[in-house]
């Protein structure tokens, strides 16, 4: 199954802990903090704490999950419009097409590229990212996130690259203007490749556009909305590539009414048909698909999208470039187009490199011209992935029988993946932004508000967003509904805490956003926490122990890592304790940054970073390691089943490949398990530099046997039972064997940390970093210049890149380890 549909879906687990009585809980929360040695000593006269944070009591109903939170918003109202932030106002905030552009509004007009090579006996449209399309390389090569853009890509024989530029003015969100640049690739003398370039603008439920066409070719439009006031778009020639010499060229153009933007490609498709031969004079003639008549939605279906498109075309190579003019610009010194686009994109990518080099400082140590170029594209990727989405999340609640409408809003945000996961997702965002705000503090301030801005009454957050039509086209069905009751890794605190540490956590920002962060961090010590106090377990887990070798976790973000065989109440989970020991130290650096009462959220602090406690809950003596605990046996495995011989006359049933429990479980800490959730303790820094627990985990990481690879650490021990184990017939290993780059980065953050402190194992924190710095570095360059793209994850034996593609959320952290960023 694919990383998406496993990490999409959350069954729900049982009823969380609902908030406690805070009177003289708070009272004793307010004390001075006990000495990390200490806390063990008085746990048990520490519950009052517990309480005030909502471990194990259970109180009154909680108020509805699609209630809006009480808070007033982190983003004051109309943050988004041209208005309030001119420069981001328009941007290629539509990562889920290979080339387009929106406004950031909640029903804005949208402008997209498609293209089809016309010498294919079948047409094979190109509009969204999809991985069936095979392409050797597409991406980003330059993104700034405000002013240009250079993308590259390569598509069997064909080069194209796609520009675009932004230019202030006026009163929404100034001009732009696209360059489109094809070449063929192959061998010279092969007759020419003919070529159909598509450019399209669509509304999305107000505003009108009218075409103004001139001997049947759509020169240009003129176009309305309720944001942009007037508009109009250019449709220039085709040149030669050096944009001198005008080209020979057919020219189509549809004009249709279309049920929404989700589907645009589908009318497109739907509306070609053969057309009269295209020839040059002197040259060969050929017949082309061009755009006709499409007769609208069935009836019944009220269309809610104006499309116009405007076809090219045309034999390459070629250039083309599309003008946006908004009608507000009084003062324009003259169209953003041929010399003058080109004046503007190279002096935005000086400005682009020189800021590249002061973040990064990439060429200071060392790197080649290859290796910054790379790096660069890394980087750009992951900021030219940036959407804009507006709508309502699916949820189902405790406190509903059906899924319901969520809180409708916008969410400006980074996404994994444009071909499989061009959306939101909670924990994959914080890593997103270790990266960004090294580029942009404020950008990250605005995404993180977007984020708690969607927050419930009860302080969750969905832990997908699927926000739009578009969006939900790239989610089956079964996977859209978000459960109030499943949580994610808080990254988001690693966020703050490296904003911190900057100085970048702006006040006047913080200010706005406490009451929120007061209410995800409630939230997750309300409904996560476990039966023992100070120890936290995933809801969430996969109920249906007969058909999954391990059940699935995906809340935890670690999908099918292994965890206690049989899901119980009495589960602690490792990684979630030390989740919360980093979201209990931030809110107390916060709280005191902003002068309120820290006095809980250091204390809580402090028990959940006592290296003793911490061991009394997950060090495993018997297994020499730190562990979950919960009911379990490591005696399973996955056997094919004997049905029953069916009735006379019936067939034969298949057989299902089921669960076998050879062992009953019982309460123990898990076994065979060794991996990406043993380190958690040492990821997230929260052990002592003298403890001899930091070295076994260093001797565990280096070992070739367990986690050790020339290509980063691998999720899951070679010696593991689960190691490379499909968790049903159909579901191969993910967690549990390749290797992950978010995770590797927090080893080498950490490594780095422990290399400067003092104690016995400060050398071998050193040499492990170096050397496992180097390893990721060098595959991960490495297989984008075999492959052209980032992974999702890399084979644990061989280092090649796996997974979807292209992964340009965490696996662009690459670019922080080469920094040296942390």
């Amino acid at each position: 199954m694919a990383r998406g549909e496993r990490r999409r879906r959350a069954p729900e687990g049982p009823r969380p802990h609902e908030r406690g009585p805070r009177g003289a809980a708070a009272a004793a929360a307010r004390k001075a903090p006990p000495a990390r040695g200490a806390a063990v000593a008085v746990a048990l006269g520490l519950t009052a704490v517990w309480g005030l944070l909502g471990g194990g009591f259970w109180g009154a109903a909680p108020p509805s999950a699609l209630a809006p939170h009480p808070a007033a918003r982190a983003l004051p109202a109309n943050s988004s419009s041209a208005a309030a932030a001119p420069s981001l106002f328009w941007g290629s905030y539509r990562p889920h097409v290979y080339l387009g552009m929106k406004t950031r509004s909640p029903r804005a007009p949208v402008a997209g590229f498609m293209w089809l090579r016309q010498a294919d006996r079948e047409p094979r449209l190109r509009h969204t990212c999809e991985q069936s399309d095979r392409l050797d390389r597409y991406g980003w090569l330059l993104h700034d996130g405000v002013h240009f853009g250079v993308q590259e890509i390569r598509d069997a024989g064909l080069h194209l690259e796609t520009t675009f530029v932004k230019r202030p003015g006026g009163r929404h969100g100034g001009d732009w203007s696209w360059r489109i640049t094809v070449r063929p690739e192959g061998i010279v003398g092969t007759p020419p490749v003919l070529i159909s370039l598509f450019f399209y603008v669509a509304t999305d439920g107000q505003g009108t556009l009218q075409p103004v066409v001139e001997k049947n070719r759509m020169a240009s439009l003129a176009g309305t909305t309720e944001e942009l006031g007037e508009f109009t778009m250019s449709f220039q020639q085709p040149t030669s590539e050096a944009g001198m010499i005008p080209l020979y060229a057919s020219y189509n153009y549809l004009e249709a009414k279309v049920e929404g933007l989700h589907r645009l490609t589908d009318v497109v498709k739907a509306s070609l048909s053969p057309r009269f031969v295209y020839a040059p004079p002197g040259a060969p003639k050929h017949r082309y698909f061009g755009v006709d008549t499409y007769w609208g939605p069935p009836d019944g279906i009220e269309p809610l999208s104006q499309l116009l498109v405007h076809q090219v075309t045309v034999a390459v190579p070629c250039q083309l470039e599309v003008l946006f003019e908004s009608g507000s610009v009084t003062d324009r010194a003259g169209r953003l187009a041929e010399g003058t686009l080109t004046q503007e994109l190279a002096r935005h990518r000086e400005a682009f490199e020189e800021r590249f080099e002061r973040t990064f400082m990439l060429a200071r140590k060392g790197f080649s011209a290859q290796e910054q170029d790379f790096a660069k594209a890394a980087f750009s990727n992951m900021l030219g992935g940036m959407g804009y989405f507006y709508g309502h999340s699916l949820v189902q609640s405790p406190h509903s029988d059906l899924p319901q409408h969520y809180l409708e809003g916008p969410l400006f945000t980074a996404v994994p993946s444009r071909s499989f996961f061009p959306r939101g997702f909670l924990w994959d965002e914080g890593f997103h932004q270790l990266l960004l705000s090294r580029w942009d503090p404020l950008l990250t301030h605005e995404v993180l508000a977007h984020w708690f801005d969607l927050m419930n009454a009860e302080g969750w957050i969905p832990r997908e967003q699927i926000l739009g039509d578009e969006a939900r086209t790239k989610v089956p069905a079964e996977f859209v509904v978000q459960h109030s009751s499943a949580g994610n890794p808080p990254t988001f605190f690693l966020v703050l805490q490296q904003l911190l540490s900057q100085g970048t956590a702006d006040m006047p920002y913080l200010r706005r956003l406490y009451p929120r962060l007061q209410s995800w961090y409630d939230w997750y010590n309300r409904t996560q926490a476990g039966r023992v106090p100070y120890t936290f377990q995933w809801r969430g887990r996969d109920q249906d122990t007969q058909v999954f070798l391990n059940p699935k976790t995906l809340t935890s973000g670690l999908d099918d890592y292994p965890r206690a065989s049989h899901p119980s109440p009495d589960e602690r989970h490792l990684d979630l304790r030390c989740w919360m020991a980093l979201a209990s130290d931030v809110m107390a650096k916060v709280a005191e940054h902003l002068g309120e009462p820290a006095g809980a959220y250091q204390h809580m602090a402090d028990i959940l970073a006592d290296n003793q406690l911490l061991g009394q809950h997950h060090w495993a003596e018997a297994l020499g390691t730190f562990a979950d605990f919960g009911n379990h046996t490591q005696a399973v495995s996955l056997e094919r089943e004997r049905p029953r011989p069916p009735p006379p006359g019936q067939p034969l049933p298949t057989p299902r490949l089921l669960r076998v429990v050879r062992k009953p479980p019982k309460l123990q800490f898990v076994g065979g398990a060794l991996g990406y959730v043993t380190l958690f303790p040492l990821l997230l820094q929260l052990l002592q530099p003298e403890s001899s627990r930091l070295g076994t985990l260093l001797a565990d990481m280096r070992n070739e046997k367990h986690l050790w690879t020339p290509f980063g650490l691998r999720s899951l021990s070679r010696s593991s039972p689960f190691y490379l184990q499909h968790n049903t017939e159909h579901d191969p290993p993910y967690w549990r064997g390749p290797i992950w780059i978010n995770i590797n980065y927090l080893a080498v953050r950490a490594l780095h940390h422990y290399s400067l402190l003092e104690g016995p194992f400060q050398e071998k924190a050193a040499t492990l970093y170096r050397e496992l710095r180097a390893n990721l570095i060098a595959n991960v360059f490495r297989q984008y210049m075999e492959s052209g793209y980032l992974w999702e994850q890399y084979h644990d034996g061989t280092g090649k890149g796996q997974g979807c593609y292209p992964f340009t959320g965490w696996s662009a952290l690459v670019v922080l380890m080469m920094a040296e960023e942390y």
